[in-house]
C-alpha cells in the first residue's frame, strides 16, 4: 500500500474499501496459460495504491470477476466492446505491467492507464476539513479509476437496490457463473476459475426462476432486463460528460440517481457524482464533517458544497477514513423472497 498507514477498516467497502492482498493464501490462478498474453508496460506520473484504484470494481470477497492475489496482482474478467477478455495488473519496479488475453485484450490494454487514473487530476482536490486532509494524506496513491464500460458497472449496481451487501454480492455471483463465460487465459481454468459476466442478449433470456433463485425481485430483475434491452445506447454514454450519462441512465424505469451515480463513479471515474438516496452515506458523512449522524441528503449535499467539482472523491476518503458513527440499530435484515 501506499503511504505509511495501514488502511483503517470501513462499515461502507462498495465505494470506500481498499482491496487488500490476502498474504500466504493460494494463487487460485494456473501457472501456464494456454496462449500467451498481450502486454503493455505502463509509468504513472505519481504514487498508485491498486487496491485503492479497482477496489471498487470488486463486488463482494468472492466476485468472480475480480481477484486479488499474493504475489500483488489484481486480475479482472470483463466483456469489452470487442468481446470477453481478462487483464492482470501488477506493479513492477515504478511501473505497471498489464498482461491480457482473449479478444477483448488489445481493447482493455489500450485503456489500462484510464482504468488506473491516468485520466484522474487528484492535485485538483482540495482538502476543506482535517478528516479528509488526513485521509488523502495516508493514501496518496488513490485515482479514480475509469473502466469505460457501463453495463458491468450499472447491473451489480441495480443488484444492491434496496438490500443488504451480501445478498447483491450473492445474487451478481450466482447470476455470472451460471450464465456468464469462462474467463480468457489461466484465469478461465482451475479449481475456482473466473468467469466473465453475460452478455446483454444473455441477460435478457434468464428465465424468471433463475431471477428468484438468485434471490433478486421482480422489481430489480425487470430494471436489469429493461436496461439490456438498451444496451447500445447506455454504453454509448461513456463518451458523454457524467452528468449527461447519469441523465441517460435514468431513463430507464428503475434506475435513479443512486444507482446511476454508482454506474457512473466506476465508468466515467467521475469526481463529483456523489452518491444521493444511500441508506449510510449521509449519516457517515455528517458525523465526519458535523459530528451529525442523522444527517439527510440534503444536509450531506449542503455539507460536501465545498468540494464542488470533487464530491464523489470527498466522499470516499471520508469512507476510507474510518471515522463512522457506531451502531444503534440491528443490520438492514435479509428477506427471503420465496416469502413476500
Amino acid at each position: 500500500m501506499a503511504g505509511r498507514f495501514a488502511p483503517r477498516p470501513t462499515r461502507t467497502t462498495v465505494r470506500g474499501g481498499h482491496v487488500g492482498i490476502p498474504a500466504g493464501a493460494a494463487a487460485g490462478i494456473p501457472r501456464q496459460a494456454a496462449a500467451p498474453p498481450r502486454v503493455r508496460r505502463w509509468t504513472p506520473d505519481g504514487p498508485l495504491d491498486l487496491g485503492l484504484v479497482l477496489g471498487p470494481l470488486r463486488r463482494g470477497p468472492a466476485d468472480p470477476t475480480f481477484r486479488a492475489l499474493p504475489d500483488g496482482s489484481v486480475w479482472r474478467a470483463t466483456r469489452t466492446p470487442a468481446g470477453p477478455g481478462t487483464l492482470r495488473v501488477r506493479g513492477h519496479g515504478g511501473e505497471v505491467l498489464g498482461e491480457a488475453w482473449g479478444p477483448g485484450a488489445e481493447w482493455l490494454l489500450d485503456r489500462l492507464p484510464d482504468l488506473l487514473g491516468a485520466a484522474d487530476d487528484p492535485d485538483a482536490f482540495v482538502p476543506r476539513h482535517r478528516v479528509v486532509a488526513t485521509a488523502r494524506h495516508r493514501r496518496p496513491g488513490l485515482r479514480l479509476t475509469r473502466t469505460g464500460l457501463v453495463l458491468e458497472s450499472l447491473i451489480p449496481s441495480v443488484l444492491e437496490q434496496k438490500v443488504t451487501t451480501d445478498e447483491a454480492y450473492r445474487a451478481w455471483r450466482l447470476l455470472v457463473r451460471r450464465f456468464g463465460e469462462p474467463a480468457p487465459g489461466p484465469a478461465g481454468t482451475g479449481e475456482r476459475p473466473m468467469w466473465v459476466m453475460p452478455a446483454p442478449r444473455t441477460w435478457a433470456l434468464i428465465p424468471s426462476w433463475e431471477w428468484h433463485r438468485a434471490g433478486v425481485d421482480d422489481k430489480r430483475a425487470s430494471t436489469i432486463l429493461r436496461a439490456v434491452r438498451v444496451a447500445a445506447r447506455l454504453e454509448q454514454a461513456v463518451g458523454m460528460p457524467a452528468a449527461e450519462a447519469q441523465a441517460r441512465l435514468e431513463v430507464v424505469p428503475g434506475i435513479g440517481p443512486w444507482t446511476s451515480a454508482e454506474a457512473v463513479q466506476r465508468s466515467h471515474g467521475a469526481p463529483d457524482s456523489v452518491t444521493v438516496g444511500d441508506l449510510h452515506l449521509p449519516g457517515i458523512v455528517g458525523w465526519a464533517l458535523a459530528g451529525n449522524r442523522d444527517a439527510d441528503d440534503a444536509e450531506m449535499l449542503r455539507l460536501l458544497e465545498p468540494y464542488a467539482g470533487q464530491r464523489h472523491r470527498a466522499a470516499r476518503l471520508i469512507l476510507l477514513s474510518g471515522r463512522v458513527p457506531a451502531r444503534r440499530a440491528p443490520k438492514m435484515p435479509r428477506w427471503d423472497i420465496g416469502l413476500i
